[in-house]
């Protein structure tokens, strides 16, 4: 069990003990954001409306399957999205373009998921603002960019913000590192997504979708849900919430045993050494990480995120008429 799972998500006697760091941190967030909004930090606007998908917890909680979503459905109302990324977990510190076929460990694996499934420009960069100028100069039709994460990166200004949650919320309620909130629950958003059942009053929903299975490194090679009954199956899961994915393969009535690894964890080979097993499944955020080990008993388990089209709605509202900077 991780120490988020022992302490962050309820009180603890740990948790409880880090609370002075807490409240240290709450502060230092706030005054920093207080600086930004006063000009004393510099921030920029981009000459086109920027969109910011992030969290205001730690952890993964479904941000890359939902900017997967808005690119599509700003692409079928006409927009012509662009998408940044930090590139986390990645060597370079960019800006620099991603395309299909990079080395995640180069570039990170949400930006080189994000590439190969949107379609849409990717780019990647610590300075998001010096990076999002460098895809607005590499590509000029682009007139709307997604800002995968950065929700606390002020230097960058935005047009419309979006938190996204999952089903376990806020936690304990607490500031890092006493809890996993980066800022205050109480901060204000544009919209807020939970990635789950039961979206609390005023969110949106999302949901995550079965895609369909298919070999690793071999994305056409598409795997049938029956080619999995009877077969010896092993789970492996390296992302922010490792049991929602598990909780999903659940639903589809696979049996299997799970593996979870700690959020962007870099797979080796003997990673993924069962014994008695067939086949191992993983997510595609994960499986970017692991077609270079040339095994087909890979699987990576696709999945879409079904969100509910008020957000887009919102969005595009909200962008609408917006003049360049």
């Amino acid at each position: 069990m991780s120490f988020a799972a022992r302490h962050w998500y309820r009180l603890s006697p740990v948790s409880i003990l880090l609370v002075p760091l807490g409240l240290l941190f709450r502060f230092l967030v706030a005054l920093r954001r207080l600086l930004y909004r006063l000009g004393a930090l510099p921030s920029v606007r981009l000459r086109v409306p920027v969109i910011v998908v992030g969290n205001i917890t730690v952890g993964g909680t479904g941000k890359t399957p939902l900017i997967l979503a808005l690119a599509e459905t700003l692409r079928r109302k006409g927009r012509r999205p662009g998408i940044l990324s930090r590139g986390y977990g990645g060597a370079l510190a960019g800006p620099r373009a991603v395309s299909a076929g990079d080395d995640a460990e180069r570039v990170g694996d949400e930006p080189l998921l994000l590439a190969e499934r949107s379609g849409c420009p990717v780019w990647i960069g610590a300075d998001r603002a010096a990076t999002g100028r460098a895809l607005l100069a590499a590509h000029a039709e682009c007139d709307v960019i997604l800002c995968d994460d950065g929700l606390q990166h002020y230097h960058l200004r935005r047009d419309f913000e979006i938190a996204v949650e999952d089903e376990r919320g806020h936690g304990n309620g607490l500031p890092l590192p006493a809890g996993p909130l980066r800022e205050p629950a109480s901060r204000r958003v544009d919209a807020t997504v939970v990635n789950g059942p039961q979206p609390k009053p005023g969110a949106f929903r999302m949901r995550l979708a079965p895609a369909g299975f298919y070999r690793v490194g071999e994305r056409l090679a598409l795997v049938a849900r029956s080619e999995l009954s009877g077969r010896r199956l092993h789970a492996v899961a390296g992302i922010g919430n490792p049991k929602r994915f598990f909780d999903e393969l659940a639903r589809m009535g696979l049996n299997f045993t799970a593996h979870p690894f700690p959020d962007h964890h870099r797979f080796r080979p003997a990673d993924l050494e069962f014994a008695d097993c067939d086949l191992v499944l993983m997510t595609e955020k994960d499986a970017v990480k692991c077609r270079r080990f040339g095994r087909r008993d890979l699987i990576a388990v696709a999945v879409d995120a079904e969100v509910d089209p008020a957000v887009g709605d919102l969005i595009l509202e909200r962008i609408h008429g917006r003049a360049p900077a």
